[in-house]
């Protein structure tokens, strides 16, 4: 379960929010209304006010690093720091997530300069599930992705959530977001919206 209260991104409008534990928040608005700021605030990497709580976690009251272990943020231009692409994984067999994505488990010994775009959003919602957060915030993850690298990116969260964990994700894609979606929130103007989900 993700719960905020009175959470306040730079430059957004204080906000009340509760997701139970295998719910998914889309969150849409138009470029530049603090959708990214909105999921940053949540992972507490930029200043925000307000308290958050997944699970039995309460922000306050832990460090940042185990924070960010448990509320997993992936962006949609996602960081590497080192050549290849194993050292940027946690520890466990991402094997199974490879192949649910479609992507060749050689690629684990690949340079990372080698990557196309979309193999590096794959790549990077692989290593942020391997953590096992119980909050997983998505920033437009198939951006760069065809149907079917689209739809088993959608297969592979829809699973996770199955498991309990809570997502959070941004699109631009309406139709994604009647998909997965069983809240759904809306960022314009500073304002933030929290509809239910529509009927469709």
């Amino acid at each position: 379960m993700l719960t905020l209260t009175q959470l306040v991104p730079r430059g957004l409008a204080p906000f009340d929010l509760t997701l139970q534990d295998g719910a998914c928040l889309t969150v849409s608005g138009p470029s530049g209304a603090g959708k990214t700021v909105l999921l940053r605030a949540i992972a507490d990497l930029d200043v925000n006010a307000g308290e958050a709580r997944a699970g039995s976690l309460i922000r306050s009251q832990i460090s940042a690093p185990v924070w960010r272990k448990n509320v997993a943020y992936v962006p949609a231009d996602t960081g590497w720091w080192a050549d290849h692409v194993h050292s940027h994984m946690p520890e466990g067999d991402p094997g199974p997530l490879l192949d649910a994505l479609d992507l060749d488990r050689a690629c684990l010994s690949w340079p990372v300069a080698q990557l196309s775009t979309g193999e590096r959003q794959r790549l990077a919602l692989v290593r942020a599930l391997l953590a096992e957060p119980e909050v997983l915030l998505l920033d437009e993850p198939t951006s760069a992705l065809d149907v079917d690298a689209t739809k088993a990116v959608e297969r592979l969260i829809t699973d996770y959530m199955s498991r309990g964990a809570t997502v959070v994700i941004v699109t631009h894609d309406d139709e994604q977001a009647q998909r997965l979606g069983d809240q759904h929130l809306r960022v314009d103007g500073g304002k933030v919206e929290i509809l239910s989900r529509e009927a469709g």
